[in-house]
């Protein structure tokens, strides 16, 4: 690429969608085949525990970004947040209104001071069709957690981190966005 058109790239906005999720240290149970009068048996862990993951997805599916934390508030919000700006320069942020994207203090600053490089822009409550994570998540949860048993907390914690560094997620947000909801 000459140095005109890697300029041009670097000046330009690009739409980024952001989420979190849960991953719980469970088996996910889901209908499976099974021979007739026999009963499923699925190992469970019974725990509590959970691992979540924040990630985000640029417009066309070709750069992600996705880190594991131990918890979702507004400092390890702005902490991912740092990440992205890194990885997206320039960008309009796609996500939920989750409290910690915009009622935290720092988040808000760092937003402010950000202005003309970091847009948030907040999709409407109770909307998962518009997110293209809420797919990205549908389809780990399905590859990492059901009929799965991992022997132990560190065992899944280190599984989801593999997945998410290899997994790439061939998904255009656009499909998302411009959905007719008629």
């Amino acid at each position: 690429m000459d140095r005109q058109n890697q300029q041009d790239e670097e000046d330009r906005f690009t739409i980024v969608s952001l989420d979190e999720s849960f991953f719980f240290y469970d088996s996910l149970v889901r209908r499976v085949w099974i021979e007739q009068d026999k009963r499923p048996i699925v190992r469970i862990t019974g725990s509590h525990k959970h691992s979540c993951i924040f990630g985000a997805i640029g417009l066309e599916g070709r750069k992600q970004l996705f880190r594991q934390y131990d918890v979702f508030n507004g400092d390890t919000f702005l902490e991912f947040l740092n990440k992205i700006h890194t990885k997206f320069p320039k960008c309009y942020l796609f996500m939920d209104k989750a409290s910690p994207h915009y009622k935290s203090k720092k988040v808000k600053a760092y937003f402010d001071h950000h202005k003309d490089t970091l847009i948030p822009v907040y999709l409407p409550t109770a909307s998962p069709e518009f997110m293209v994570m809420e797919e990205v998540w549908n389809i780990a949860k399905r590859d990492l957690l059901v009929l799965k048993y991992y022997p132990s907390f560190a065992d899944f914690k280190n599984r989801i981190s593999g997945y998410f560094r290899t997994k790439r997620f061939s998904l255009d947000m656009r499909n998302y966005l411009l959905m007719d909801v008629r």
